[in-house]
């Protein structure tokens, strides 16, 4: 059984808004690229275009025709974003019986030694988030890492210090920073709309947590008059996507 380290004050994780994630996959896409490689890498993919495909994503987006309950309102398309969410007390953890699986004192990121893992899979059993993959051909578990090997990265400037599906996203609704800082920018975005955890009730603490869709007024998708409007800030964009910002909003 794998021990888990005290409670870190710093608490890496994401912010994805469910209200303006279009689906696109861009996401996970830019995790599969960036992550084939190094440290956490590669991510297989055996009989891709099959009928029976098998491969490693640590990001998978799902979407879903959510029903409203007023009778005069119609469904709302909602695209779900899924991997690893740090949790503070995660099962996956404390079941692993040769260590491989743990959670970082320093920033409360939960990662994998694949030179420890025997792929026993006990920690996919015990994640009720589905957020654990296990490779046919490495036979090791494999998991979202943050890009922990991105965001401390030095040579970088500042603004690319970020997780590659945060960089990529084109619509910035996904967010990245620390969430046991009161202050911090996403902590306070998720004060702001309401952010919420995945299923609470099991106590895992999901660090990483989830804007909920606004209410619409019609099928196109228009926003309701009580709603409030944010503007996404570009500051810390790439140059190209501060570009694309100023172009679209003349």
């Amino acid at each position: 059984m794998t021990m888990l380290p005290p409670p870190s004050p710093k608490k890496l994780g994401l912010v994805i808004d469910l209200d303006i994630c279009v689906g696109c996959h861009a996401c996970a896409v830019a995790c599969k690229e960036w992550n084939d490689g190094g440290q956490f890498g590669p991510l297989p993919d055996e009989n891709a275009y099959g009928a029976e495909p098998l491969g490693v994503w640590f990001n998978r987006v799902h979407t879903y025709e959510v029903e409203s309950k007023a009778t005069d309102k119609p469904a709302m398309t909602v695209h779900f974003p899924r991997s690893c969410l740090h949790c503070e007390t995660p099962d996956c953890v404390t079941v692993c019986p040769t260590g491989a699986s743990y959670k970082r004192a320093e920033d409360g990121i939960v990662l994998v030694d694949a030179d420890k893992c025997i792929g026993c899979k006990l920690c996919s059993w015990a994640c009720p988030y589905g957020a654990r993959e296990y490779s046919e051909q490495r036979g090791v578990m494999q998991k979202c890492t943050l890009c922990v090997d991105r965001i401390y990265n030095e040579s970088f400037e500042e603004y690319d210090r970020q997780p590659a599906c945060v960089m990529a996203c084109p619509t910035r609704a996904r967010h990245f920073g620390d969430l046991g800082d009161e202050n911090s920018a996403v902590s306070q975005l998720v004060a702001a709309r309401g952010g919420y955890e995945l299923m609470p009730e099991i106590g895992y603490k999901p660090v990483n947590k989830y804007l909920p869709p606004r209410t619409r007024r019609d099928g196109c998708g228009s926003r309701s008059a009580t709603a409030v409007e944010d503007k996404v800030d570009f500051s810390t964009a790439s140059p190209l996507l501060r570009w694309i910002d100023k172009v679209l909003s003349r």
